[in-house]
This record gives C-alpha cells, sequence and structure tokens, in this order.
C-alpha cells in the first residue's frame, strides 16, 4: 500500500532538514577559516571563503524556505563541530572533505525525494549539487596548489586583500553594470 501524502512530505523534510543542518555547520566553518585566514593576511584565500560561506547561507535559506512550503519547521541546530586553529593545508583538506561528503548526501537526498513524488525539492538538490561541486573544485584546486608549492604559493597570496565588497557569494556572481 502506498503511503500517504503527509507520510512523503515527512521524509522529504527530514532530508531536507539533514541538509539545512550540514549547511549550517559549514557556515560557522567556512566563516572560522574566513577570519583564521585573514588573521594570517592570506586575503584573496580569506575573501574566497567568506563567499562560499555565503553561499552556503543561500542554500540554508533555500531549505528552509522549503521546508516551510511543506508544512514543515527548519532545524536551527548543526550537524558537526567546527574544527578550529587549522594550518592552512588543513583548511583545505578538511574542506574537501566536507564538500565531497555533502555532495554524496544530497545525491541520496535526491532518491528520497524521487522515491516520494517531490521533483521539486530534488531539482532543488541538484542545483545545489552544482554549487557544491564548485566549491569542492575550488578546494581540491588550492589543496593541489598547497602540496605541490607550499609555502612558495602562500607567499605570493600573503597581503592580498580580504575585502570582497557587496557579494552574493561566491558561485552567484555580482549582477552586470548597466
Amino acid at each position: 500500500m502506498a503511503e500517504n501524502k503527509e507520510d512523503r512530505k515527512a521524509k522529504v523534510i527530514e532530508v531536507l532538514n539533514k541538509a539545512r543542518s550540514r549547511e549550517l555547520n559549514a557556515i560557522h566553518q567556512y566563516m572560522n577559516q574566513h577570519y583564521s585566514l585573514s588573521d594570517k593576511d592570506y586575503g584573496e584565500l580569506a575573501a574566497s571563503m567568506k563567499l562560499i560561506a555565503i553561499d552556503e547561507m543561500r542554500h540554508a535559506e533555500d531549505f528552509a524556505e522549503r521546508i516551510k512550503v511543506l508544512g514543515g519547521e527548519p532545524t536551527i541546530h548543526r550537524e558537526g563541530t567546527v574544527e578550529m586553529g587549522q594550518e592552512v593545508p588543513a583548511i583545505y583538506e578538511c574542506d574537501v572533505d566536507m564538500e565531497d561528503n555533502t555532495i554524496a548526501a544530497y545525491n541520496e537526498f535526491i532518491k528520497v525525494c524521487n522515491e516520494n513524488a517531490d521533483v521539486v525539492t530534488a531539482r532543488l538538490f541538484e542545483r545545489i549539487i552544482d554549487e557544491e561541486q564548485a566549491h569542492l573544485s575550488y578546494y581540491e584546486n588550492i589543496s593541489r596548489h598547497l602540496k605541490t608549492l607550499g609555502d612558495t604559493y602562500l607567499a605570493k597570496i600573503a597581503g592580498t586583500p580580504s575585502d570582497t565588497g557587496p557579494s552574493k557569494g561566491f558561485v552567484t556572481p555580482e549582477p552586470a553594470a548597466d
């Protein structure tokens, strides 16, 4: 016997809240890393980290809005802990793992959405996976530079500005000027 509509919605709300919880943790992690990189005078790295955190804030809000549409209550709890005091290479290794695990989880969540006849939420996860993939590619690239070039790479970035100005995030570019 097929489950009723409310049971199907509840399963989708559950994965949306799991996703929101992941995003809330990523926000805290990436902002902590942003401050750390800025304090170490790696402005270019700090600026990108801040923009990615802003993307994660948007993702958390997108999940919350979808949860509300489905009649649920968005979680305020974050999954995981924030790694403090990381050395620069460890920051990017940590973030590669976070993004990779998030993409894997969201692909599983898409299956739950499809099993419960919610293509709208499945498409939301697909869009966010695209953005998480951009974050992952960036983190992998920086991690690779740090492994191959080490302090030479960091010396190139030292003293660069960290001000991002008004921004829509790392993935969503500023609107074109008229």
